[in-house]
């Protein structure tokens, strides 16, 4: 099992918190991450995640592009609606994605909760 993660600027910190609750059932998996949410997840944690580009110079369609290609089996995108800026993540591209490839994502740490366990 391959699962992405990827977190708007303001939702960085809510990412770390679920890994480090979660640490035990993520290190089970294969970990794929933009550049700045997997490093600061790998920062606090024991957690090994591949990393991709940053958001804004395009790992989210990295990460976009292996969804295509069958190779992510869930996503986790904490996303801020609120006060998302220019060069964060667009998520409607890798939502559209995931409905096309039927790939379970989760928007906010209430599902994340719910389909990480889905995996334990």
């Amino acid at each position: 099992m391959k699962v992405a993660l990827i977190a708007h600027d303001k939702k960085k910190e809510e990412m770390i918190n679920f890994a480090k609750e979660n640490e035990n059932i993520l290190s089970k998996v294969k970990l794929v991450a933009t550049g700045t949410t997997g490093t600061r997840i790998m920062e606090n944690t024991k957690l090994d995640i591949y990393r991709y580009k940053s958001g804004p110079l395009g790992g989210d369609q990295q990460i976009g592009a292996m969804i295509a290609s069958h190779d992510i089996d869930m996503v986790i995108f904490f996303r801020d609606p609120l006060t998302s800026q220019p060069h964060e993540p667009d998520i409607s591209a890798l939502l559209r994605l995931c409905d096309v490839y039927k790939i379970p994502v989760a928007t906010n740490i209430a599902t994340a909760n719910l389909v990480i366990r889905g995996i334990a």
